[in-house]
């Protein structure tokens, strides 16, 4: 009985309206916040000290991660054809990842070089006390005797995103991760491995909540300065996402900045999405110390598997148009003017 009556007043109360609230979506910002153009903050235009892979004398370079269909070399080579073609023009940079154990220089890898276009190597680490001590020095050398075969200047973006909370079990801390970054460089150095720009990139999180400087190895160690930075599950206009780190990067005059991962999930919309993207433009060409963007054109099966870990465009016709319009500005085609 005593049940019956609480099913007939719940029943009651939902007929009369008073369903339990549900949360409210989190604001989206006001369209000025997309469409004015932002201020300066990291306006350094060099000379910087970047390495073999020197960014350009204006402007920005223009790359990507594109995911595959299927993780085949072909089907690399095809996504990256695929997304050159609807933006007319070709990468300046490929993004590619690789474990820690997987080895360096794929066929898609020799053959994205072979067409003009710089690779990234984004290097997953292991433990990192582990690797100072010295467990993994002949895998590391024989990564280093390959770039050095390899022969053209490539960017290593050795242990990205180091500051995200989830690898704190294989960081340990800041000063261990500066230690190992430090041990692969020397050892890179012993192998004659000249023809690396090493790419320092936390995520813009860690620099809005303080966390990521404390893993900066020192301008003596890092060519590129860098940050991945999305609108994924909250949606923020980049100047706001890339606020905290570029007032740190400016500090820092000397080294180019990239931006190695940014996107904007499908969450939030066709019109959304393209706004954001013109706002990035905007973002980008008022901050010149930024030298280089990457978009990250793929859906991360290792995501949450909502929209808002989403951030391919190709399915996207307006978003897409967005980024071919501003890929095609002379601005972000320096090696074209």
């Amino acid at each position: 009985m005593r049940v019956t009556r609480i099913v007939v007043l719940v029943a009651a109360l939902t007929l009369a309206g008073c369903t339990a609230p549900r949360p409210s979506p989190p604001p989206l910002p006001q369209p000025s916040a997309l469409t004015s153009v932002p201020a300066g903050i990291a306006t350094s235009t060099g000379p910087f000290a970047a390495g073999p892979v020197a960014p350009p004398a204006s402007g920005a370079f223009v790359g990507a991660w594109v995911q595959p269909d299927r993780l085949t070399q072909r089907d690399r080579i095809s996504a990256v054809s695929t997304l050159e073609g609807a933006l007319g023009r070709r990468l300046d940079v490929v993004n590619t990842y690789r474990r820690f154990d997987e080895p360096f220089f794929t066929d898609s890898d020799l053959a994205f070089s072979a067409q003009g276009s710089t690779l990234m190597l984004s290097w997953a680490g292991t433990d990192t006390r582990a690797l100072t001590m010295g467990r993994y020095d002949t895998a590391i050398r024989e990564r280093a005797r390959k770039v050095k075969s390899f022969g053209h200047p490539l960017l290593l973006r050795f242990r990205w995103e180091m500051d995200r909370p989830g690898l704190a079990a294989s960081i340990w801390s800041p000063a261990d991760f500066v230690a190992a970054w430090r041990h692969v460089r020397d050892l890179f150095r012993a192998e004659g491995a000249a023809n690396v720009s090493w790419v320092w990139c936390p995520t813009a999180d860690g620099f809005a909540n303080g966390r990521a400087e404390a893993y900066y190895p020192g301008d003596d160690e890092v060519d590129w300065v860098c940050v991945d930075a999305y609108a994924g599950s909250r949606f923020q206009p980049i100047a706001e996402l890339l606020g905290p780190f570029l007032h740190w990067a400016a500090a820092h005059p000397a080294k180019p900045v990239m931006v190695g991962e940014f996107g904007v999930a499908r969450a939030w919309g066709t019109d959304q999405r393209a706004a954001w993207l013109r706002n990035a433009a905007l973002v980008f060409k008022a901050n010149p110390q930024i030298r280089a963007v990457l978009y990250f054109e793929s859906d991360p099966e290792n995501g949450d598997g909502t929209a808002r870990q989403q951030f391919s465009l190709s399915d996207d016709p307006a978003a897409m148009a967005a980024f071919v319009s501003f890929a095609r500005e002379p601005y972000f085609n320096p090696a074209h003017r």
